[in-house]
């Protein structure tokens, strides 16, 4: 059951509110850049709920409980900002929600434990080169115009608003 919640119904629901649903009703509204900064902020604090799940176990002291939400909503809010990115460059939100269930299969990188490991410079060398091509190809892989319509692009254009960095 674990699964279905974590790699099916987190990633479909989550998407589907944040990027399918937030982020067009946001977007006219504050524009396409602050839209894509300001949904995410409401994806990290809906993860809160990992809080009370903790305190209600007493699985750490509760300073460690806070300092891990913190933490867990600084990356799940940049992730919401990729994921943004994602659905506004490609109009499709099936992008988004593979992403959303790959990363919650993967979890976040362990780079602690790769520095410990005896093999940790090609491991490191394989973060770094992971890094390096995601950034290489993330524009070239998320171009509009490989995508057809871009919906949220469309209402922006009806509503007046401008934004074409993200939408061309």
């Amino acid at each position: 059951m674990r699964w279905l919640r974590n790699q099916v119904i987190a990633p479909l629901t989550e998407e589907l509110v944040f990027r399918a649903c937030m982020l067009p009703m946001l977007a006219p509204c504050t524009g396409l850049g602050p839209a894509v900064f300001t949904c995410p902020l409401f994806f990290g604090v809906a993860h809160f709920h990992h809080i009370i799940e903790q305190l209600r176990f007493r699985q750490s002291s509760v300073g460690s409980i806070f300092l891990s939400a913190a933490f867990q909503f600084s990356y799940t809010a940049v992730f919401g900002a990729y994921t943004a990115f994602l659905f506004i460059r490609t109009g499709h939100l099936i992008g988004p929600v593979l992403c959303h269930s790959f990363c919650n299969y993967m979890g976040f990188p362990a780079v602690c434990a790769a520095l410990e490991h005896p093999q940790k410079w090609p491991l490191l060398a394989g973060y770094a080169l992971g890094v390096g091509l995601f950034l290489l190809l993330l524009q070239p892989l998320t171009d509009p115009k490989l995508y057809g319509s871009l919906p949220l692009c469309v209402l922006l254009e009806r509503t007046g608003a401008s934004e074409t960095l993200l939408c061309s």
